[in-house]
């Protein structure tokens, strides 16, 4: 039996995610939610680019649960808590369980404790399973760093560093990095907030620090605006040498005055065109010490995707509450449906 999803969201990584749960043996794509409404009545078939199926793009989320009765609603269209709220209680309210690519959510406790209390309340009231996942945060820069430590006999200090490309992904997360500013505006943008960097940090280090039983007393960050010499084009981005190609965010958590975990993750479009390298570099210190590199980095959009599509049976055999990564089993590719010849 096929756990059934219903993706909420069809921009480039909610249509990402459900391309890939069409694929999977385990899953059934039954319908999804949008707001665009050249989208709204489509068959999701087609409009994924393959056969017609039957199952539509809704434009409301209650219609859509009681048609296409799901297990699980994959919620891909915002990245911050107070957005998402709203719309993962609309789902859980018909008992399903939810999964969310909104950054915050990787580990929210940190950054909103009241919604978090909120959020655990819901998840109980209604006994769904909330989870909110993605590359990063929600792998890399935690999960991957929390289950190397399980070969340490003691653990000093992390440093991480995420070099990746931004290309894959849709037009509000240009927006957040800044993908197409000047300078000056990236610094007003960084003031008024509505240039964010990577979304995730508070959210990472509070998982390691949480998950190795360190008390982070202080988390402090810091954004950078990458300046392109170079033209750079994306399906929506343009960037003309001056202008801003990126972010460079750093993230530090402190143990009082003693730094224990330091994340640096430079992102931008097309870092090839300047002949930066993209990878994944992950650096603990203790005993033994251990240093892994990947190179070039977990690509960002099939990552998010994948993780997004492959952690859905665990959420659903979750016990109900708000979790995260760190509380479910590892990560694990779902199975190919076989085709017949």
């Amino acid at each position: 039996m096929a756990y059934r999803v219903l993706v909420w969201g069809l921009g480039a990584m909610g249509s990402g995610v459900a391309r890939n749960i069409v694929k999977k043996e385990e899953l059934r794509l039954v319908g999804a939610v949008e707001k665009d409404p050249e989208r709204i009545g489509k068959d999701l078939g087609e409009y994924l680019g393959g056969e017609k199926t039957g199952r539509i793009v809704y434009s409301d989320i209650e219609k859509a649960i009681v048609e296409t009765r799901p297990d699980i609603v994959v919620i891909a269209t915002n990245s911050f808590v107070e957005e998402v709220l709203p719309k993962i209680e609309a789902a859980a309210r018909h008992h399903v369980d939810i999964l969310t690519i909104a950054e915050e959510m990787a580990f929210p406790f940190v950054s909103h404790p009241e919604k978090s209390e909120i959020l655990e309340n819901i998840a109980w009231r209604y006994g769904v399973s909330i989870l909110g996942t993605g590359i990063n945060p929600g792998f890399v820069l935690d999960l991957l760093i929390i289950a190397m430590t399980g070969a340490c006999l003691k653990v000093d200090r992390i440093e991480a560093r995420r070099i990746n490309d931004l290309s894959p992904f849709g037009k509000t997360v240009m927006e957040t990095q800044g993908v197409g500013t000047s300078p000056e505006e990236f610094r007003k943008g960084i003031e008024k907030g509505d240039i964010v960097g990577h979304i995730g940090f508070q959210q990472s280090i509070a998982m390691i620090g949480n998950a190795l039983g360190w008390e982070i007393d202080r988390i402090e960050e810091s954004r950078e605006p990458i300046i392109s010499n170079t033209e750079r084009k994306t399906s929506v981005a343009h960037v003309k040498p001056g202008m801003v190609a990126g972010c460079k965010h750093v993230g530090r958590g402190y143990c009082g005055e003693k730094l224990m975990i330091e994340l640096v993750h430079p992102q931008q479009i097309l870092p090839e065109t300047e002949g930066v390298e993209t990878g994944d570099y992950i650096d603990i210190y203790g005993d033994p010490e251990i240093h892994l590199s990947i190179k070039p980095e977990i690509p960002g959009g099939k990552g998010t995707i994948a993780l997004a599509t492959n952690m859905i049976p665990a959420v659903i055999e979750a016990a109900p509450g708000l979790i995260e990564m760190s509380e479910l089993p590892i990560p694990r590719c779902l199975l190919d449906e076989i085709k017949e010849m």
